[in-house]
């Protein structure tokens, strides 16, 4: 293909530079990039892609845009909340460069669809926020040798890395040969994240993206790429394939895509026809609950102290999931215990803990907190 007079202009600066120019930005508007995931590291991967002029980018994202993202996810504005994130991702990155072909698939990854979404594409970006997607686009560029450009943050850190068998590297299986438990792998809801972290590692995705395209450089590929905002450190783990790999090794025993069960998805915002298990009681409960102390109904939230200084019920006890082990002995196992989080995911895991202990009526509040926000009083902020 050849560069218009309008390309020529808009890429200039990549036209100048001896590792790029005429040829290399050609490279470039031909490349096809699929990046999965539209929300935290998602945003400056399309953002700068795009800008630099990437010829076909692909976006994976089932979610929509929550006021919650725009701490973060810079693709999406105020106006987009309620818009599905690959159509407010589709209009910012055709407002940035209309010369960009951008596809969208307004669908959760899975073992159904992972193979026949990265096969289309050049090189495929791992912007995605659980273990379940992760080690679905790893799989999935294992069987087909594309380059899983990887990256990852939890609170002030962060991690990149090109996962790629086919490239001399190894695969994430390498590292990580298995999800972690669920109690162990907690979301961004849960956890936090600093709002400029994703933008960072975003870009060391968005750089290792280009030099894929171009050949050009020293990428990642056998390096992993650990970062620490706080002290603003760098520093890099070789990282090789590993011969008794299950997946990338000599004698692969996974020889088709598998899915493992969701552990730390971003929970879903409650809604009132969400189905309740046995295990859970509605913030109607709760409210009963909290009226009515002659009911003898034990009460517990196991947030953290600062979300509880966003939003709190008056006069329930704050005991952090991390503590519980080491409270137990301040309730009575043989009275109903009512358990509330943020959302429900965190109260679910405690209530399994409580019940191994011998908690019998221990219950998770269904929907945490943004359920009491929505349906018993508004006036207690959701975040």
């Amino acid at each position: 293909m050849s560069l218009n007079a309008d390309q020529t202009r808009r890429y200039a600066r990549h036209l100048i530079l001896p590792e790029v120019g005429p040829e290399g930005q050609r490279k470039i508007c031909s490349a096809a990039v699929l990046c999965i995931g539209a929300g935290g590291l998602g945003s400056p991967v399309l953002l700068y892609l795009a800008a630099m002029g990437v010829g076909r980018l692909g976006v994976v994202d089932e979610d929509r845009v929550d006021p919650s993202n725009l701490q973060r996810q810079v693709l999406h504005g105020t106006p987009d909340v309620g818009r599905l994130k690959t159509e407010s991702a589709r209009d910012a990155l055709h407002r940035l460069n209309p010369h960009c072909q951008v596809e969208l698939h307004s669908a959760r990854l899975s073992a159904a669809n992972a193979l026949d979404l990265v096969r289309a594409y050049d090189v495929v970006v791992d912007g995605t926020d659980n273990f379940t997607a992760r080690y679905l686009v790893n799989d999935a560029c294992v069987f087909l040798q594309k380059p899983d450009v990887s990256g990852a943050i939890f609170r002030f850190e962060g991690q990149a890395s090109i996962f790629a068998p086919h490239l001399g590297g190894p695969c994430y299986r390498c590292l990580f040969p298995e999800p972690p438990p669920a109690h162990l792998a907690p979301s961004c809801a849960e956890a936090g994240v600093i709002g400029v972290l994703p933008g960072l590692l975003g870009c060391i995705q968005a750089a290792e993206t280009l030099k894929l395209i171009l050949g050009i450089g020293r990428s990642l590929v056998g390096r992993l790429l650990l970062v620490e905002a706080l002290g603003m450190r760098f520093r890099e783990v070789k990282v090789r394939p590993d011969p008794a790999c299950a997946l990338c090794g000599p004698n692969p025993r996974i020889t088709e895509i598998t899915e493992y069960a969701p552990t730390c998805a971003s929970p879903a915002r409650p809604t009132s026809d969400t189905p309740m298990n046995n295990d859970e009681v509605s913030v109607q409960d709760l409210k009963r609950a909290l009226d009515d102390p002659g009911l003898g109904i034990q009460i517990i939230d196991v947030r953290e102290p600062n979300e509880q200084q966003v939003a709190r019920l008056e006069g329930v006890p704050l005991l952090p999931l991390a503590t519980l082990p080491t409270r137990l002995h301040e309730f009575d196992p043989d009275r109903p215990l009512y358990v509330f989080c943020r959302s429900g995911v965190r109260s679910l895991r405690a209530v399994q803990f409580l019940k191994q202990q011998g908690f019998a009526q221990a219950r998770s509040v269904h929907g945490g907190i943004l359920a009491w926000s929505d349906q018993i009083d508004p006036r207690v902020p959701k975040y």
